[in-house]
């Protein structure tokens, strides 16, 4: 496996998030209006949505260009959000998008309870480089971020069932990133307990 080539971290930070941010940014200018397009009136969330589609792709495309390398999660994100955001602009329909982050969270705890029952640790061999762990803290982690995921995905159920859009879409903004790294802030032990000594 190629090794990824390095960035200035601001830019990759700017890729990653900077679509994201725009969809946040696009939602609330527009989340009380109509927009006419090709005599269709579309809500504010679809056309934040059909900004956000391209702009993810264009973002992504730039950072496996820049690195060489794209992670799993970014590619299933990408092919995710395509088909789901796709799907909603075509049929006017907001529930496909905000169903994607409930689907995106299943294949991930399904992905890391399969590495478990077949004793292949995935998550190692994703994030080893920036954490190297003996195997039983990746067999910790693996199970701790599998119930992560499970517990997002409800989360994201409920929200966008029984709250508003403006909710929803706060959620999806900050709420998640937030919730990553205060998990990672929290495993901080479980790193250090489990980590393999520098000479290693």
């Amino acid at each position: 496996m190629s090794e990824a080539r390095k960035i200035n971290p601001w830019l990759k930070a700017g890729l990653e998030f900077g679509p994201l941010i725009l969809f946040f940014v696009v939602f609330m200018r527009l989340r009380d209006r109509m927009v006419t397009i090709g005599g269709t009136e579309y809500s504010g969330f679809i056309v934040a949505t059909l900004i956000f589609i391209p702009v993810l792709v264009a973002s992504t495309l730039a950072l496996w260009r820049l690195t060489g390398r794209l992670a799993p999660m970014q590619i299933a994100t990408l092919v995710l959000v395509v088909v789901f955001g796709g799907l909603s602009v075509w049929l006017n329909d907001p529930r496909f998008f905000k169903m994607k982050p409930t689907i995106i969270y299943l294949i991930f705890a399904a992905a890391l309870g399969a590495s478990l029952a077949l004793r292949r640790n995935w998550l190692e061999l994703v994030m080893s480089e920036a954490l190297p762990m003996r195997p039983e803290g990746w067999r910790v982690l693996t199970l701790r971020m599998t119930a992560l995921f499970l517990g997002l995905a409800v989360a994201n159920e409920v929200i966008w069932r029984s709250m508003s859009e403006t909710a929803w879409v706060n959620f999806k903004t900050f709420g998640l990133p937030a919730i990553m790294v205060i998990f990672f802030v929290l495993n901080a032990r479980l790193f250090e307990r489990h980590a393999l000594p520098r000479d290693e």
